[in-house]
């Protein structure tokens, strides 16, 4: 009842004089009190003053709400850019830090190939520069792909959730991280199979397939990872679940950021675009993502998409 009053203030203030001068009208209409006639003269001039007087006083109450609209989506806004402008400086910086210690690996291996005392010696720096080139390129490729996805045309198929989990699930369980993890899948069969989603297929094999190669990366022997998947109300939902040491609640707000690395991320093989390309997957699906974690205990990824 008082979230109704605070939505309808407005207009109970605009019916307040309305309502205040019913009760004496209705007196005076009946008889109950004396209803004399009044007249009243005035000259041109007058009467024109009134009439703009009145026509301002009408206008001013308008033109208040509009100007305080403007400022509040002003300052909405501003707030945007500033989280946008603060975003894009921590990609930078974290761009800086992810091209910076390759290259400098990359350099210092240049640097003691020509001090290489053996073949053997020389095989093995050449290997280092190799595999930090390696790393470079991955981490242009995960960018160009992230930047492709916000401009690239999609597929709009019926894609068989079902069928692309359980596809998903069998690749990631060739991996060699799955065969000492638990890897289970589960989709309702009863009373009716689970519904299709509208979009494009390789993506969205993509979006969940990072989720689960994340979960069997930052998972230990013996843990458990299940994806399952159901329907809510006109919604798929999948959530890829694990037993593995969880996410720290400073981390969770910026885990799908750009090349963000949460605490137990350091020193993790990867570029850490791939919880950043599953948003970006997601959302130009009309769908959405998001993460619940007990640190100790596991995390629960959930992407949520209109159904088909």
């Amino acid at each position: 009842m008082r979230q109704q009053l605070k939505r309808h203030w407005a207009w109970l203030v605009a019916l307040l004089p309305a309502t205040v001068g019913l009760g004496p009208a209705l007196l005076l209409w009946n008889g109950n009190l004396p209803n004399p006639v009044l007249r009243a003269w005035s000259d041109l001039g007058t009467l024109v003053l009134a009439i703009g007087l009145l026509v301002s006083g009408m206008a001013l109450p308008i033109v208040a709400s509009w100007a305080l609209a403007r400022r509040r989506l002003e300052q909405m806004q501003a707030r945007e850019q500033e989280r946008a402008a603060e975003a894009h400086r921590r990609f930078v910086l974290r761009l800086d830090h992810e091209l910076k210690n390759p290259l400098t690996a990359i350099r210092v291996g240049l640097a003691n190939v020509a001090a290489a005392s053996s073949e053997a010696e020389r095989q093995e720096v050449l290997a280092t520069v190799g595999a930090q080139a390696e790393r470079l390129g991955r981490l242009a490729a995960d960018l160009r792909k992230l930047a492709e996805l916000e401009t690239k045309p999609l597929e709009h198929t019926a894609v068989d959730v079902a069928g692309l989990l359980q596809e998903a699930v069998e690749l990631a369980g060739q991996q060699p991280a799955a065969a000492d993890r638990s890897l289970s899948f589960s989709v309702p069969r009863a009373p009716w199979p689970l519904p299709s989603v509208r979009g494009d297929r390789d993506l969205l094999f993509l979006a969940v397939y990072n989720l689960l190669d994340n979960a069997l990366k930052f998972t230990h022997s013996g843990d458990t990872v299940e994806v399952r998947a159901f329907e809510d109300g006109a919604a798929v939902v999948v959530e890829v679940a694990d037993t593995g040491p969880g996410v720290l609640a400073d981390d969770l707000p910026h885990i799908f950021e750009e090349l963000y690395r949460g605490q137990g991320a350091q020193g993790e093989a990867g570029s850490g675009l791939g919880l950043a390309l599953v948003r970006a997957v997601i959302e130009r699906h009309a769908g959405t993502v998001s993460v619940r974690s007990r640190p100790g205990q596991g995390s629960v990824f959930t992407v949520r998409m209109p159904m088909d």
